[in-house]
């Protein structure tokens, strides 16, 4: 509920994520959300497994890609028909986004 209510939104393209960060500095814990409108329990399982495994790669290539806390990754029915790189791409800005929204802007004096 936490996480609904006092998470930081973000979204491109096809996905879309909520983080809630908790101060552990543990490593990041991460849920996926696919509706049925992605399609069949197979795509959906895919699709998850697929966001996973670049979400696994980001962590072990650079510790600090996937901040610690609680995320939510959500899939629209376009990302079961990205290619890989488009796929990884996507999480990759999102994961960006997520940094952008996350960092106190810096005002001019």
């Amino acid at each position: 509920m936490a996480l609904r209510t006092n998470g930081t939104r973000v979204r491109r393209g096809p996905l879309s994520l909520v983080f809630l960060e908790d101060g552990s500095g543990g490593p990041p814990r991460v849920a996926y959300a696919m509706t049925k409108r992605v399609g069949s329990a197979v795509v959906r399982n895919r699709l998850r497994r697929r966001i996973r495994v670049i979400c696994l790669d980001l962590v072990r290539s650079a510790a600090d890609a996937v901040p610690s806390g609680a995320l939510l990754i959500s899939a629209g029915p376009e990302a079961a028909r990205r290619n890989p790189e488009e796929l990884r791409n996507d999480v990759v800005r999102l994961l960006d986004a997520l940094e952008a929204r996350r960092s106190p802007v810096l005002e001019d004096r």
